[in-house]
C-alpha cells in the first residue's frame, strides 16, 4: 500500500513539476557545478584545453586589488540604493493606499519603470543626463557638466536610476503589507489615543515586518549583481570609477579571456551577496508580528 501511494505521488509530481524541475536543473544547477569546475582551471573560452590549476584562482581573486575596489563601489552603491528604494517605495504605497483620487493608475504608473529593460533604461537616462540636464542647466546658468562625466556624479547617476527602477515594484509588495493591516486595529489605536504617525510607528509597520523582510531582501539581491544599468548608462566611465563588482567579472572571463579567474570572482561575489542576504531575512524574521 506505500509503494502504491509512493509511485502515486512521485507520477503525480512529474507530471506537475518534473517539467520545471528538468527546466531548473538544465539551465541553474548544471551550469552552476560546471562554473565551479571552471574555478579550478586556467580556460581562456576558447581553447578546448582546461589546465587544473586547484585554488589558484581563488588565491589570484583574493590579490585582485581591482576586483575589491569595484566590490567596495559595489557595497556603497548598495547600502544607498537599499535605503533609498525602500523609502521611496514606502511613501508611493502609502500614498497609493491613502484613497487618493485615481490610486489604481498611480500604481500602475509607478510600476511601468519596472517592466523596462536595464539596457533600455540605462540609454534612456544617459540621454536625460548627458543632453536634458546639461540644457537645462546651461538654460538656468548653472552646470553645464554632465554628472556621468564626474566618479561621484556616475555613482550618484547609478543610484538615482535603480531607485526609479525598482521602487515600483517594492512598492507592490508595499501595498500588500498596508491592505494585510487590519483597518478594526488602525482604529482602535487612533481610539485609544495614538496620533496617526504614532499609530504609523506602533501599529502599521510591526505589522508589516514581512514585507520590509521581502523588499529589503530583494533590494539587496538585485543591487550586488547590478550589471545592465551599469552597462547601458556610464559603462564604467569615467576612468573607470562606476566598474561594479559585476562588470568587472564579466570583464575579466569574456574581455581579458580569464574564465577560471572570473569564475572564482563571480562565486565569491554570490557567496557574498547570499550572506548578506540571508543574514538580513534570518535578522528581519524575528520579532516578525502577526496581525
Amino acid at each position: 500500500m506505500k509503494q502504491n501511494t509512493l509511485s502515486y505521488k512521485v507520477k503525480q509530481y512529474l507530471m506537475f513539476g518534473g517539467v520545471g524541475t528538468a527546466l531548473f536543473l538544465c539551465v541553474v544547477i548544471a551550469p552552476f557545478l560546471y562554473g565551479l569546475y571552471l574555478t579550478l582551471t586556467s580556460w581562456d573560452g576558447v581553447s578546448r584545453a582546461k589546465p587544473f590549476v586547484g585554488l589558484q584562482n581563488f588565491a589570484a581573486a583574493f590579490n585582485d586589488t581591482t576586483y575589491w575596489q569595484a566590490m567596495g563601489r559595489t557595497l556603497i552603491y548598495s547600502v544607498f540604493a537599499v535605503i533609498l528604494i525602500n523609502i521611496v517605495a514606502f511613501a508611493l504605497a502609502y500614498l497609493v493606499t491613502s484613497g487618493v483620487k485615481g490610486q489604481n493608475f498611480f500604481r500602475a504608473g509607478f510600476f511601468v519603470p519596472n517592466l523596462i529593460g536595464g539596457i533600455v533604461l540605462g540609454y534612456v537616462w544617459q540621454f536625460v543626463f548627458n543632453r536634458a540636464f546639461v540644457a537645462i542647466g546651461k538654460a538656468i546658468g548653472g552646470s553645464s557638466v554632465s554628472l556621468l562625466a564626474t566618479p561621484n556624479g556616475a555613482m550618484f547617476a547609478l543610484i538615482l536610476v535603480s531607485v526609479w527602477q525598482y521602487a515600483g515594484y517594492m512598492m507592490l509588495i508595499y501595498v500588500a503589507g498596508f491592505m494585510s493591516v487590519s483597518k478594526d486595529v488602525q482604529e482602535a489605536s487612533l481610539i485609544d489615543g495614538c496620533t496617526p504617525a504614532q499609530a504609523m510607528k506602533n501599529v502599521t509597520i510591526p505589522l508589516m515586518r514581512s514585507s520590509f523582510v521581502q523588499c529589503i531582501f530583494l533590494s539587496i539581491t538585485r543591487c550586488f549583481v547590478v550589471y545592465d544599468v551599469n552597462l547601458s548608462l556610464t559603462k564604467g566611465e569615467p576612468f573607470g570609477s562606476s566598474v561594479m563588482a559585476a562588470m568587472h567579472v564579466y570583464n575579466q572571463a569574456f574581455t581579458y579571456r580569464n574564465f577560471g579567474l572570473g569564475q572564482a570572482e563571480a562565486v565569491i561575489l554570490f557567496l557574498v551577496c547570499a550572506i548578506v542576504g540571508v543574514t538580513q531575512v534570518l535578522v528581519g524574521k524575528r520579532g516578525e508580528v502577526e496581525a
